[in-house]
């Protein structure tokens, strides 16, 4: 994987962080929202760890 593809999964996952933050912070989180955007940011980091041997959708 090269520098890009990771530089680009950084930058997903960062935009995942924003708003997962985004709607921790709202009155009423949407639960299942929530752990979607959160299972989706696991994948990212999980591929970025390995270095993207592994796909985001298994």
């Amino acid at each position: 994987m090269s520098n890009i593809d990771l530089y680009r999964l950084a930058v997903m996952k960062n935009r995942l962080d924003a708003a997962i933050l985004a709607e921790v912070t709202k009155r009423i989180p949407d639960a299942i929202r929530l752990a979607r955007l959160k299972k989706l940011r696991l994948a990212i980091k999980d591929r970025i760890v390995s270095g993207g041997r592994r796909p985001i959708f298994a």
